[in-house]
């Protein structure tokens, strides 16, 4: 069974940071490109960072260029999201992303909540 578990998420401040995991399990991770997406009620789904499977290349959006570093370890089955100088607008669920690199298969988590909030 493909499991892919989010944790790390709460309340912070304007300027804060929070660190996501995603612990991944019944997948190998090497042979799936790795992605953060967020979403906030009444608006689509959006891409936040991808990681292809190796690690060596990174893309974030330009709205948290900078600010986000998406980063993993597929021997520790596990992909991180460390967020800094959080603004209000990062406000959403955040939900990890396998994608196979060959296929279409495709695993979601359940999504965590991220508040930034004074």
């Amino acid at each position: 069974q493909v499991k892919l578990v989010e944790s790390g998420g709460g309340r912070a401040q304007p300027g804060g940071s929070l660190t996501l995991t995603c612990e991944v399990s019944g997948i190998k991770p090497s042979i799936y490109i790795m992605r953060w997406y967020r979403q906030v009620p009444g608006k689509e789904r959006e891409m936040v960072a991808f990681i292809t499977r190796t690690g060596e290349n990174t893309h974030n959006i330009d709205s948290v260029k900078g600010r986000f570093t998406i980063s993993r370890d597929n021997d520790k089955k596990t992909l991180w999201l460390q967020m800094n100088s959080l603004k209000p607008e990062d406000t959403a669920i955040y939900l990890c992303n396998a994608a196979h690199y060959a296929s279409d298969l495709n695993y979601w988590g359940q999504g965590i909540q991220v508040t930034v909030s004074s």
